[in-house]
């Protein structure tokens, strides 16, 4: 990202806030949720917004602001790649940057949570509210759930989400829930991707909410995925998680599990924006390839 741009984005903010509103309003927006190929190829930017800014070996990664609209921008402009998944303030820099027109976006919603945190499986909503994503013209708005049986703050979050998808529904636009069967370990949070648990988190997250209609999930490639695929007919995207040691392996999981009837694209962050040599482009190609 050169610095005049991002100096350009900063005295935006400073002398003229009301562009990002106006941007927002000019933005051609998608035909459709899907490429020409039936498939969403979605790129997942919120995670800094969480607290989580380690991609890799590199535990700041994330924490450099330019750096991070530089590799978005590439990852957008790539053929294929159909739309961002971001926190409000990258989809507000994404807009000055003139990089989502026509792309699909997916604001995030709940990111209150903050890694590491004692309260972290209390999820508030601290980001993009439904009210928000429909004046923005966003497409939809994701949010997390952890389900831990052991925390009552579980009770709170998931009820916050079925109200959240209530809302995104009646507006007529996408709810996009990512669950995860969870539980403290050692003081960490950790999320079970057994093949029993992310079936479960999945049959969960299908019964928020007074409509399914607009409901999507973003959820894991684990073991037997069939066996999770086939616990909901709501659309489903796979999620990308952490930079893998092995990315042929974790290229190989996803295009098995685009097989099944039910999953529809991925949203993948980390994995395409920070890929072990740095090439964003040929990850993405990559990632698009399998489509």
């Amino acid at each position: 990202m050169l610095a005049d741009r991002l100096r350009e984005i900063t005295r935006t903010r400073l002398h003229r806030p009301a562009a990002f509103g106006e941007a927002a309003a000019a933005r051609r927006r998608p035909a459709s949720l899907v490429g020409p190929s039936g498939r969403a190829m979605i790129v997942a930017a919120d995670h800094t917004a969480r607290g989580t800014l380690r991609s890799g070996a590199r535990p700041l990664a994330m924490a450099d602001r330019a750096d991070l609209l530089d590799r978005l921008c590439t990852a957008l402009a790539r053929p294929g790649v159909t739309g961002v998944l971001a926190s409000a303030d990258i989809v507000d820099d994404l807009l000055l940057l003139g990089a989502l027109d026509g792309k699909a976006v997916f604001g995030s919603m709940n990111r209150g949570g903050l890694s590491g945190a004692r309260w972290e499986v209390d999820d508030r909503f601290t980001g993009y509210t439904a009210e928000a994503i429909v004046r923005s013209g966003l497409e939809g708005g994701k949010m997390l759930l952890r389900l831990d049986y052991a925390d009552r703050s579980t009770a709170r979050t998931m009820e916050s989400c079925a109200r959240a998808v209530n809302a995104l529904g009646d507006a007529g636009r996408v709810a996009m829930v990512e669950p995860f069967v969870a539980h403290r370990a050692d003081g960490v949070v950790r999320n079970d991707l057994s093949t029993e648990a992310v079936t479960r988190s999945a049959a969960i997250a299908s019964g928020l909410g007074h409509s399914s209609a607009r409901t999507w999930l973003k959820l894991p490639v684990v073991a037997d995925m069939e066996r999770v695929a086939a616990a909901t007919t709501l659309p489903t995207v796979l999620l990308g998680g952490e930079v893998s040691a092995d990315p042929d392996a974790a290229f190989a999981a996803w295009a098995e599990a685009l097989e099944l009837p039910t999953v529809v694209g991925l949203t993948v962050g980390r994995s395409l924006l920070y890929p072990a040599d740095d090439d964003v482009e040929t990850a993405v190609d990559t990632a698009v390839g399998l489509l």
